[in-house]
């Protein structure tokens, strides 16, 4: 019979035990994206970034044809990690990239989360090729977007019958926060869901601002 304990289940994601990859969140490839809002779009790529940060997760940013085509990545991701290399590729899967796997492994993680543009293509890609390899898979779905709904749908449910997990960008952040009582990242956690995390946000600010109330205290 199972016995239930206060631990968190290993399905659950850690900050220590993923690679976080960004792909693609360019000015170009936004602009046909039509699956979601383009400012919401940005708002939850800066929350991933923001929660990569707070917990100190292994982060890889790329870009395809920056310079040539697609332009910058967002300033949402580039204003929280300013130092990063922005690896460019060619590759419309950056699983072909040598740069991009010879990044992976030097993290040397088995479990890879993805994020961004477009679903269909350069999240599909990494994602098949991952799994395949014998990572196990997570796709921000909120963070990620494509030239149409159903376009976006179908690559989602593509990726989740290979083995690939969906998940939110807040959900992403309270995930890996997970208890309120860890305060060394709590203010943090608190801010970045302030400046990213929409409706919850303004919760936040709300109850501090009338009760002086905060999460977990």
């Amino acid at each position: 019979m199972a016995k239930a304990t206060a631990v968190p289940g290993k399905k659950l994601l850690f900050p220590q035990d993923h690679t976080l990859i960004m792909i693609d969140h360019q000015s170009q490839m936004a602009f046909a994206t039509k699956s979601i809002d383009a400012v919401l779009l940005r708002n939850n790529a800066g929350l991933v970034a923001s929660a990569a940060k707070v917990f100190n997760v292994s982060t890889i940013v790329t870009s395809v044809a920056e310079k040539s085509f697609s332009g910058p990545v967002f300033d949402e991701i580039k204003d929280v990690f300013p130092k990063a290399e922005v690896i460019d590729r060619t590759t419309m899967n950056s699983w072909e990239d040598p740069n991009i796997v010879a990044a992976v492994n030097a993290i040397g993680k088995s479990r890879i989360v993805l994020a961004g543009l477009w679903t269909s293509v350069c999240i599909v890609g990494p994602a098949l090729s991952a799994l395949d390899q014998g990572f196990e898979v997570f796709v921000i779905a909120d963070a990620c977007g494509d030239v149409s709904d159903e376009a976006h749908k179908l690559a989602m449910d593509r990726m989740i019958a290979a083995g690939a997990q969906p998940m939110t960008s807040l959900q992403y952040l309270l995930e890996l926060q997970r208890d309120w009582a860890r305060g060394e990242t709590y203010d943090a956690t608190v801010a970045a869901s302030v400046k990213h995390g929409g409706a919850y946000g303004l919760g936040l600010i709300y109850a501090k601002s009338m009760f002086n109330a905060q999460e977990g205290h």
